[in-house]
């Protein structure tokens, strides 16, 4: 039941952004009472916190474990993160939930949770086997990139957006 609504959660997410997710509306989405709802999730925040922990989960689960070989968590962060062909008018990402800016609008404490994956991620990525700044670079430059996507914040396209992701791979040492 808790999947079947943070599913609800999410289409209302996409569809009208944090606003658009009301215990109400999402009980309705869900096809559940409001009681059922509240049942599961006694509040708004605790909706969206739950959002953010299964998106994380849901990444998390695309990255290697630690014995992967090494640039292997940094390269996985790039493929998960950044797909390797752009096309003009590329549009991916939109239909997703953003779960940085999903977790700063929840709140302290459900940004919190957020904080808390990065730091387990960032101490995986200094791990990695590459050099500590190098995996750091190649985190932010995804994740900026990702989010210009997300927003469509002048992302790169087709050449650009293959060269600048052939850059990050080399980066890592990753061969292609």
């Amino acid at each position: 039941m808790r999947d079947h609504l943070l599913d609800a959660v999410e289409r209302l997410l996409v569809r009208g952004g944090l606003d658009a997710v009301r215990l109400d509306a999402v009980a309705a989405e869900a096809g559940v009472s409001k009681g059922g709802l509240l049942h599961h999730f006694p509040s708004k925040r605790a909706l969206v916190q739950g959002v953010v922990e299964r998106l994380a989960d849901r990444f998390e689960a695309v990255l290697p474990g630690p014995d992967a070989p090494p640039g292997a968590f940094a390269l996985a962060w790039l493929d998960a993160s950044i797909p390797a062909e752009s096309p003009a008018g590329d549009t991916s990402g939109v239909d997703q939930v953003p779960a940085a800016l999903l977790a700063a609008a929840g709140g302290p404490e459900v940004l919190g949770v957020l904080r808390e994956r990065y730091e387990r991620w960032q101490q995986r990525l200094a791990e990695d086997g590459l050099d500590p700044a190098v995996a750091t670079l190649v985190r932010m430059a995804v994740d900026g990139w990702w989010h210009a996507r997300l927003l469509d914040l002048s992302p790169p396209h087709d050449e650009l957006h293959r060269g600048l992701r052939d850059l990050l791979v080399e980066l890592i040492g990753g061969r292609r």
